[in-house]
């Protein structure tokens, strides 16, 4: 079992591989698939038994 198991809608989240990513926030999570709302990317689906994301507890402020 991953973390990604636990993740649900809203929580924030990086993609280990892909930092130009930026921030991204879970949209769903359904049979091991998360999809992903990235600041630089947009929308991803991820295979969560392939990539572990890295959740964030403490985003940075926005000015």
């Amino acid at each position: 079992m991953t973390l990604n198991s636990i993740l649900e809608p809203g929580m924030l989240v990086r993609h280990p591989d892909r930092p130009d990513w930026g921030l991204g926030q879970v949209q769903s999570n359904i049979g091991g698939r998360v999809t992903v709302n990235f600041e630089h990317a947009g929308k991803v689906t991820i295979e969560g038994r392939n990539i572990a994301l890295d959740l964030v507890f403490d985003p940075p402020a926005r000015p």
